[in-house]
């Protein structure tokens, strides 16, 4: 991809605005998507299970959809590149074999360091509470959505966090398995088509301690 990144971190973090009107006629492609995608999923997670998963509503088709169940950030749905729907996986230890076998079969963990893990990570899951177990995957998939947006401002787009939608109706709608992927929030991305409000922070003294 020849598109030339920003890369003065500074400018990133604090120019970051939430957009809610967009330009509708810049696209994203899927390659550039991928990509951003990609770099998103840098971000940590608890043991490494990554338990993000995104939906990319991108067609008009799924923008009509998802419209009505987000009535209070339409314009964000009808303006923006895409919306990307992320739930949080409940069942993200099913990849643990994939993810650690990957490790070892490039070099970075040894075969034996892996079973030892897989040993006492299956013991944990299988008597992790349900209710920890997805305050743990929320957790996760709220840091990967800051990356994301973070991620996309480096490629010259903006964002906003939308919590205000049907999730239930959306995953739904959208043939996700309730009993599986938590729905976490949306996230509307594009090139925006006005500046965003700047908005007070409380003063670090404020809401930090030293002792």
């Amino acid at each position: 991809m020849n598109k030339t990144l920003n890369k003065d971190f500074t400018e990133i973090v604090a120019g970051r605005r939430s957009i809610r009107k967009y330009d509708p006629a810049v696209k994203i492609s899927k390659e550039e998507m991928t990509q951003i995608l990609e770099e998103a999923t840098l971000a940590p997670s608890s043991v490494n299970m990554q338990p993000w998963r995104f939906l990319v509503i991108e067609s008009p088709e799924g923008k009509a959809t998802l419209a009505p169940l987000a009535m209070f950030n339409k314009v964000q749905v009808e303006t923006s590149a895409a919306v990307i729907a992320i739930f949080a996986d409940l069942n993200s230890f099913d990849y643990a074999e994939e993810i650690y076998g990957t490790a070892v079969e490039r070099g970075w963990m040894p075969a034996d360091v892996k079973e030892r893990q897989i040993a006492g990570l299956t013991k944990y899951f299988a008597t992790l509470p349900p209710q920890v177990n997805k305050e743990n995957v929320l957790i996760d998939a709220g840091l990967v959505t800051m990356q994301l947006m973070l991620v996309a401002r480096a490629h010259g787009y903006d964002t906003n966090a939308i919590g205000g939608y049907e999730k239930d109706k959306v995953s739904e709608v959208f043939g996700m398995d309730k009993e599986r992927y938590a729905p976490v929030m949306l996230l509307s991305i594009g090139k925006a088509a006005e500046e965003g409000y700047t908005s007070v922070r409380l003063p670090v003294e404020r809401i930090a301690e030293w002792k």
